[in-house]
């Protein structure tokens, strides 16, 4: 039993049981895959996945079972490489932060410049995607951090915390006739085509309900990831933007008109999310504590806790 099988049993469950890709991301062959794969179960004496021909179509009783055990095994490894590094520099290393746009261009540059005056030598690996995705890098490994409005507390095997509630807010062109209403409906933006997030983003959610739940249409001609391109075509008199209030907290005069938006649609709660049972070197602790300033190092580690 070797750690190449291990991970080759692990990332062909991530992968969906596509050893093609489980290749790709093991930089290793197809046949290399098979290979590990079947000497670990001839070694163990039980099937760990089932098969449909020679093709992998699921995970076996005892596979489940078997692949639990590899995911705890793993992540001790990783931890024991985490520590080591961390007792022979403890201020040297790489934090990977895995986030979406709104909080990278928003929320992170203050965090981002204090810690890295307090931890010179540590790179950042800022990395930007969907909920879904950072999730998916922060269980796999590939992120120490994953911070995000949507998603992140749906997952058994990553601890997530509140850091910090905001609102939505409505942006429209100078000479808006909503401008001219002293309180908002949403009745008064269903008037209006719409522009606002993808689906799955930056409470996206809370502004589907709202909606829903009054029983009223919507027109929405366009969504983006992107603050930042949602007000542009907003700009461009393309629709009503419906944004994040901390992506227009930097912008000044650029052209819109904000309109409180905060009685429309529920609070939103941004949260912090590392992997159940990991080891955090102290500079993610620290970076933690930039984000939370509310969270202390024994909140975080009671969280951490595997519970048997």
């Amino acid at each position: 039993m070797n750690f190449q099988q291990l991970r080759s049993i692990r990332e062909t469950a991530r992968c969906g049981y596509n050893l093609t890709e489980v290749a790709n991301v093991l930089f290793t062959s197809q046949p290399g895959v098979s290979r590990q794969i079947r000497e670990l179960e001839e070694e163990l004496g039980v099937d760990i996945f089932e098969r449909n021909g020679k093709r992998l179509t699921g995970l076996t009783d005892p596979g489940r079972g078997i692949l639990q055990i590899i995911d705890r095994l793993l992540l001790e490894a990783e931890n024991l490489q985490r520590a080591s590094q961390e007792y022979a520099g403890q201020e040297i290393g790489t934090l990977a932060v895995a986030t979406t746009h709104t909080q990278a261009r928003y929320m992170l540059p203050k965090v981002v410049q204090v810690f890295r005056k307090e931890f010179p030598k540590v790179r950042i690996a800022l990395q930007q995607s969907t909920p879904e995705h950072i999730a998916e890098w922060v269980l796999s490994g590939k992120a120490d951090i994953g911070i995000a409005t949507e998603g992140l507390s749906q997952f058994e095997d990553l601890v997530s915390f509140p850091c910090y509630r905001w609102h939505h807010s409505v942006v429209v062109p100078d000479g808006h006739p909503l401008l001219d209403k002293k309180l908002i409906t949403l009745a008064d933006l269903a008037q209006y085509s719409l522009i606002t997030y993808d689906l799955g983003f930056t409470g996206r959610g809370h502004i589907d309900d709202a909606f829903k739940q009054a029983d009223i249409t919507t027109d929405i001609v366009l969504t983006a990831m992107d603050s930042d391109v949602i007000q542009q075509y907003v700009l461009l008199n393309l629709g009503v933007g419906i944004v994040a209030s901390m992506a227009l907290q930097q912008n000044g005069s650029n052209g819109l008109k904000v309109i409180d938006a905060s009685h429309l649609f529920a609070q939103n709660v941004t949260r912090l999310a590392v992997r159940r049972g990991a080891y955090l070197r102290q500079y993610t602790y620290d970076f933690i504590q930039q984000f939370a300033p509310e969270l202390t190092r024994a909140d975080i580690d009671e969280a951490m806790k595997i519970h048997s």
